[in-house]
């Protein structure tokens, strides 16, 4: 990634993209506008006519995201309902999707249990073989990097560009990342889902996630599909969110700065068996990881013996929640093969917070020393 993706979104001017709009007595907090029916006598023209397809606090966070992501971009209310929205929208019966088969499991459950039932063929492949056989005849490439749970990654420049000589487009799950951590858009990739629930909110107070793209044509598909489904957010989720993305630099960078400190530290454990972390220089995608991401992540895995023991660290540690999804401010963790995940019974997801980083590595030591 050259020096002017590296930068990526300017925060000072985000921080005051609604304040440099104001005019003399509005509120500098965005208002939230939580209602269904509008003021519409006459022709609806371009007004604000209907709560299912217009909202003002919607697009006050589009119009922050857009700032994060450098493309527009549509919100949606929840993680999946952003890349349901991005897979309805790019496919028809009788053309193909490939798919990563370590990726996100809901992924896949959407994939399988609706889409291939209306025709399309799924083929998945492994994150860390996922350019193996090229890419010609799909239509859809759907790839997520660094994997979850397994934090493989992909070669996005690589792949976008392959995918685009083959005529198909490219959908990139960037919820690990975020848009300040890596810049899926700037390196080719057609469009990007996230899921807001994790980094982005950051406070495990709400669902969200949003689509971008800098395709016209796909943007407009996508804005279709949310009209049409219905699958719209509640403005009070937004205005969670779009206060959330306030706060998102200043924690994104305490949690991926802790994470690299204390990745080397939990690799050198005697209780941990692996650790896959991108930021770590022996870790098999650091290289890669170096060249398209702008930081390491908040997120690593680790592999204790045993199932047993996993549930021991995860449930001691006064400073881990044990709960599934990630990116909150508290650190978290949890075994992910619960969940159908084709990991080891003692491998666990542990999410980075942002706890004060010594506090959190004695406590995250005092349990890992316990289950010895």
């Amino acid at each position: 990634m050259d020096d002017t993706e590296r930068q990526g979104p300017d925060m000072g001017a985000f921080l005051h993209l609604r304040g440099n709009a104001l005019s003399k007595g509005d509120p500098v907090a965005l208002p939230l506008v939580q209602s269904s029916m509008y003021h519409l006598p006459g022709e609806p023209e371009s007004f604000s006519n209907y709560g299912r397809v217009h909202n003002a606090t919607w697009v006050a966070l589009e119009h922050a995201l857009e700032h994060l992501e450098a493309a527009p971009c549509r919100v949606f209310p929840s993680g999946m309902g952003a890349i349901s929205a991005a897979l309805f929208a790019t496919l028809k019966a009788g053309q193909r999707l490939l798919i990563p088969g370590d990726g996100y499991y809901v992924t896949r459950l959407l994939s399988d249990r609706y889409l291939r039932q209306l025709g399309v063929e799924v083929v998945e492949r492994p994150t860390a073989e996922f350019a193996a056989g090229g890419f010609a005849g799909f239509d859809v490439v759907f790839l997520e990097t660094p994997s979850n749970p397994g934090l493989d990654l992909i070669d996005l420049a690589a792949v976008a560009d392959a995918v685009r000589a083959a005529g198909g487009i490219t959908i990139c799950d960037n919820t690990t990342m975020t848009p300040l951590g890596q810049r899926p858009l700037d390196l080719g990739i057609d469009m990007v889902v996230a899921s807001d629930t994790k980094a982005m909110g950051g406070h495990s107070d709400l669902l969200m996630g949003h689509v971008a793209t800098r395709d016209s044509d796909l943007l407009q598909a996508v804005d279709d599909w949310r009209r049409i489904s219905g699958a719209i957010p509640g403005p009070h989720e937004a205005w969670l969110l779009h206060r959330g993305l306030e706060t998102l630099e200043v924690r994104y960078d305490r949690m991926c700065s802790s994470a690299e400190v204390l990745a080397p530290r939990l690799a050198q454990h005697p209780v941990v068996r692996a650790l896959r972390y991108p930021g770590l220089p022996t870790d098999p995608a650091h290289n890669l990881a170096r060249g398209q991401m702008r930081r390491f992540g908040f997120l690593m895995s680790l592999t204790l013996e045993n199932a047993d023991k996993a549930e021991r660290f995860i449930n001691t540690c006064p400073l881990l929640r044990p709960a599934t999804s990630f990116g909150g401010v508290h650190s978290s963790a949890e075994r992910r093969i619960r969940w159908g995940d084709a990991v080891d019974p003692g491998f666990v997801r542990l999410s980075i917070g942002c706890e004060p980083v010594e506090e959190l590595w004695q406590a995250l030591k005092t349990s890992l020393d316990g289950v010895v």
